[in-house]
């Protein structure tokens, strides 16, 4: 019998003419997709990722991948958006075999069929992952993930201090503070943990909202990019803010008196997840290639060089990971991290984003 991933496909037809208008709105094509021949050869597959670390995710898993299996690696890259709108313009002759992408958004492409379920069968490496990769919800497995929390400065927080949600609130630190905005993955764990904190969960949106409404005129920045919140931190306009782990990486890495911390409670995590579209041309090669990207060898070359959070636990994680994230990199649900349920937040999507705007950002 083969066996699946689980896969969560709740109320697609209801959201299909919805979810198609908002793509369509944002379409853009990559350059380099149209499906040829070669794309459809068993020797080739396109496998479509983020536009950044790309010559490290080259040397770290798709060299490694061909060299190991003679399959050939055609990259092509976007944003998340770009990339859903892509597929959903193209359907099936999208000429890509595997897509790299964030949970919402695979999630997202779910609702209208736009993947397929990964089959279990051919990927003996899902044996070896953490359960939290192979969560309920999703075609596709994780490949990696974002722990959400404090970046600070060590001049002027300690870690308890700044692992404490109160700190954007705490008029000493007034005009000093940063987070992040809905629209980006932080910005969604950043809600969810302040709901969790002070309502009465990650999803009770009217409680975070009021929470984050007033604490918003203490707060410098609501930021949109990785780069905006470190060139704040690093150019002294601000003390803390709320981001991803991977943020800090470097900034630990320099030297430099900077630190994160996971937040004392309200503890939540983002994946990024290894998805086939349900056209892929090659669907054996891109089996071949999640299997591959899933061993303990891609997953610690991965977090060397990329910066990736590995998902494979026998993954070695690097020591500049480990100065910033410590021991939770090897468990991270034995640490207190969660992820979010897709069919609470695809649904709930752009009305929580115009929520957002109007109760927190607009003042």
């Amino acid at each position: 019998m083969t066996h699946h991933l689980p896969a969560r496909r709740g109320a697609a037809a209801r959201r299909a003419t919805a979810l198609a208008s908002g793509l369509a709105a944002t379409a853009l094509l990559v350059a380099g997709c149209s499906a040829g021949d070669d794309a459809a050869a068993e020797d080739t597959i396109v496998v479509s990722t983020f536009p950044f670390g790309v010559e490290e995710f080259q040397e770290a898993v798709i060299d490694p991948f061909t060299a190991k299996t003679g399959i050939k690696v055609e990259v092509e890259t976007g944003s998340n958006a770009d990339r859903l709108s892509q597929l959903q313009v193209a359907g099936d002759d999208s000429g890509i075999d595997v897509m790299l992408i964030s949970d919402y958004y695979a999630a997202l492409g779910q609702e209208t069929d736009l993947f397929q379920e990964v089959d279990a069968a051919k990927v003996p490496s899902l044996d070896e992952v953490a359960d939290f990769a192979l969560e309920d919800g999703y075609a596709g497995p994780a490949y990696s993930y974002q722990l959400n929390g404090t970046i600070y400065s060590t001049e002027a927080l300690s870690a308890k201090e700044a692992a404490q949600w109160d700190l954007y609130g705490d008029d000493e630190f007034a005009g000093r503070l940063a987070l992040p905005d809905i629209s980006v993955t932080a910005g969604q764990l950043m809600v969810s943990g302040v709901g969790e904190t002070y309502g009465d969960g990650p999803y009770d949106i009217d409680t975070a909202l009021e929470t984050l409404g007033g604490w918003a005129p203490g707060i410098l920045q609501f930021y949109s990019s990785s780069t905006e919140v470190t060139n704040l931190l690093t150019q002294g306009e601000i003390v803390a803010a709320d981001s991803l782990s991977g943020f800090a990486t470097d900034l630990v890495a320099s030297g430099e008196p900077y630190a994160w911390t996971p937040p004392a409670t309200g503890r939540y995590m983002a994946t990024n997840r290894a998805m086939i579209p349900a056209g892929a041309p090659n669907v054996d090669g891109a089996h071949q290639f999640i299997d591959y990207l899933l061993s303990a060898e891609a997953q610690t070359k991965s977090a060397e060089l990329v910066g990736d959070l590995p998902v494979n636990p026998a993954a070695t994680v690097p020591d500049s990971i480990a100065a910033v994230v410590g021991d939770i990199a090897a468990d991270p649900v034995a640490a207190g991290y969660s992820t979010l349920d897709p069919a609470e937040l695809v649904p709930t999507r752009g009305e929580w984003v115009d929520r957002f705007a109007r109760e927190v950002t607009a003042g």
